[in-house]
């Protein structure tokens, strides 16, 4: 006879393994690097100095 099987762990463990998997699917969907959140920031930051200094010629 074989060894008795918690069902509650392998519920739990299946449910952790799917979040896990959805994790990984968000991840590589809507994940940046590091570099490209700052290159995006300091675009930002640029165009808003632009606009000001623009602003201030009038």
């Amino acid at each position: 006879m074989g060894k008795p099987v918690n069902l509650n762990r392998f519920r739990k463990d299946k449910a952790r393994a799917d979040d896990k998997a959805r994790a990984d699917r968000n991840a590589v969907k809507f994940g940046r690097r590091k570099s490209e959140k700052e290159l995006e920031k300091a675009r930002s930051q640029k165009a808003s100095r632009d606009l000001d200094g623009h602003k201030g010629e009038e």
